[in-house]
């Protein structure tokens, strides 16, 4: 059993005092995949660098199966790190880029190859051992440092951004096989992005954070479908965010309405486009300002009377041109007061 427990964690930079997270608090139970997912700035790689022991928390506590490791080196911690950067040896080949650590604990050499060829046939990279990293892709390079990681069997996974720097196909390509691998092995893992593909695609868990706290922590669907602040529902997704003013139990903004049983008062009405049904009409409560044929589905961009843009996701967009009137329908929508949600359809 691997389970790593962070309590009110924080991180104050001195330089400008700087609170990079703010009494953080997590939970990541065996085998369980998390994902930090937040934008530049919200205290995602400061928190894993510290469960790393790459940075040193100013107050709270890190356990890993109920030891205290708050103040433990990296060495000394049982975790694995893989870096944005590989942060490989580029003058070993990937034999020795893999077996450096083992040789560090003194294994005997058979059994030092036996765990480096286990781990590159694990990464899909069987045969690849007398290989130079220079001679290797970009995504190659990637599992080397994942296998890097694993062959030293570390209870904890800690992914920084790791895909970041590749392109679009073989980020997605990679991190399937990551999320493959992990759960093969089981292996409980902590993974930072600011990617929201990814967070949706490979977490058990997403903790949405903001300002070095947690805006949410929940399942991928629970948090794209039921987000729990404007500021959830406005980073995960495309959402439509309109801002307005609910009276006798109608929200309104400009021409554009939706029945809301909610005490009158502001408020910010959210709507996924998928959830914005449109219909031509004149003079309409929106005009189509662009269309977009993705093949699969079209994008309408919409304006209303104010200059305020939405999108409405469509099956047909041919139906749909620039200057139309159109009706807009929500099949479903929240509304937001005070950063937190008081109504859902």
């Amino acid at each position: 059993m691997s389970v790593l427990t962070i309590k009110d964690v924080t991180k104050i930079f001195p330089a400008g005092n700087v609170v990079a997270v703010d009494t953080f608090s997590l939970d990541v139970a065996d085998g369980e995949l998390v994902c930090l997912l937040g934008p530049s700035g919200s205290g995602k790689s400061t928190l894993l660098r510290m469960v790393g022991g790459f940075e040193r928390p100013t107050g709270g506590l890190i356990q890993i199966d109920g030891e205290d490791i708050t103040h433990l080196p990296p060495e000394k911690r049982p975790t694995g790190m893989v870096f944005q950067s590989h942060a490989l040896w580029t003058h070993m080949n990937v034999f020795k880029n893999l077996a450096f650590g083992l040789k560090l604990r003194r294994l005997p050499p058979d059994e030092i190859k036996n765990k480096v060829d286990a781990v590159l046939e694990l990464v899909g990279l069987g045969g690849y051992g007398n290989r130079h990293v220079s001679q290797l892709s970009g995504g190659q390079q990637q599992r080397v440092a994942l296998a890097r990681s694993l062959v030293l069997e570390p209870k904890i996974l800690l992914l920084d951004e790791p895909f970041a720097s590749l392109d679009q196909h073989l980020r997605e390509r990679l991190r399937e096989e990551v999320r493959d691998i992990q759960q093969r092995l089981g292996i409980t893992t902590l993974f930072v992005t600011h990617g929201q593909d990814e967070a949706l695609s490979m977490a058990d868990r997403i903790v949405v954070m903001r300002n070095g706290r947690t805006e949410q922590i929940d399942r991928p669907d629970v948090v794209y479908r039921e987000p729990k602040t404007p500021f959830v529902a406005g980073f995960i997704g495309t959402m439509n965010l309109i801002e307005g003013t609910v009276s006798n139990g109608v929200f309104e903004h400009g021409g554009f309405r939706v029945d809301m049983p909610v005490v009158d008062g502001p408020a910010t009405l959210a709507v996924r486009p998928e959830a914005l049904d449109i219909e031509a009409a004149e003079p309409g409560q929106a005009r189509v300002h662009r269309v977009t044929d993705f093949g699969t589905h079209g994008l309408v961009d919409l304006d209303l009377s104010d200059g305020v843009r939405l999108k409405s996701m469509v099956s047909h967009p041919d139906l749909f041109k620039a200057g139309q009137g159109v009706t807009l329908k929500p099949r479903a929508v929240a509304a937001y007061r005070n950063d937190a949600q008081i109504y859902r359809s």
